[in-house]
């Protein structure tokens, strides 16, 4: 699995290089401002809930009265990062089901570039189909829900689980892992889509190549890292990362 993170990784790279040269910018800078948009003011309004649901829950349980009245700064402190490990958890489980919307929304583009990347490796074109375009557009759907439920039942058991005192300390790095899999996963699915893999087939391939999804989806969160431009990249640097890394198996063949 190791190695197909790393050829994960690699792909954006090759990404980049591969938009540079083939002239993709158009397709890149207009949907990434409007996703960019779309990101901070999400995020602002998901901050803001994330903390009045946490001050609720320590209120209404009276678990904050409890732990003022036991005046330990030690219980101070554990409680004070269990409130911002459960923030952490709400904020990616509120950025993944910002998401899931942005994938179904986004499914016609990132599916025409996922088809372009590999028209121009294969050197041959796709022709284009709406009644084709639309089926795919509702198969991308159905399998964003069903991953969009496993996620948000994932999530919320290790929402629980991060209340227990430092075992709930690496609860964050469990959800940002299962983050990046279903995120990388919906990425690589265009490929599967267009090689005619049923969706129970599509989950079986990607499931045997975690390592791809999981890479894909890690450096699109990282990439979010670099405030502004990295907004504006991830979504279509990731699909087309995707799609490239599918090639490495290929070659190895």
């Amino acid at each position: 699995m190791l190695k197909e993170i790393i050829i994960a990784v690699q792909s954006y790279f090759k990404a980049h290089q591969f938009i540079r040269k083939h002239h993709l910018w158009k397709w890149i800078i207009i949907p990434g401002l409007i996703y960019a948009v779309l990101f901070v003011v999400g995020m602002y309004f998901f901050g803001k809930s994330a903390t009045h649901v946490i001050e609720l829950l320590s209120i209404e349980t009276g678990l904050k009265a409890w732990v003022d009245k036991m005046q330990s700064s030690l219980l101070g402190f554990f409680f004070a990062l269990g409130g911002v490990m459960l923030w952490l958890i709400l904020i990616m489980l509120y950025f993944s089901w910002f998401k899931y919307i942005w994938l179904i929304v986004g499914s016609p583009l990132f599916g025409y570039l996922s088809e372009k990347t590999e028209s121009i490796i294969e050197g041959k074109d796709y022709p284009f189909s709406f009644p084709q375009l639309m089926k795919d557009m509702v198969r991308g759907i159905k399998l964003a829900m069903r991953n969009v439920l496993w996620q948000t039942v994932y999530t919320f058991t290790l929402l629980i689980i991060s209340f227990v005192p430092i075992v709930g300390w690496i609860t964050p790095l469990v959800v940002l892992m299962i983050e990046c899999y279903y995120y990388g996963f919906s990425m690589l699915d265009y490929s599967c889509e267009r090689q005619k893999l049923s969706p129970g087939q599509s989950i079986e391939f990607i499931g045997k190549h975690k390592g791809l999804a999981i890479g894909n989806g890690l450096i699109f969160y990282l990439m979010h890292g670099l405030i502004g431009i990295g907004w504006v990249l991830a979504p279509s640097y990731a699909v087309i990362a995707a799609t490239l890394s599918l090639y490495h198996p290929k070659e190895g063949d």
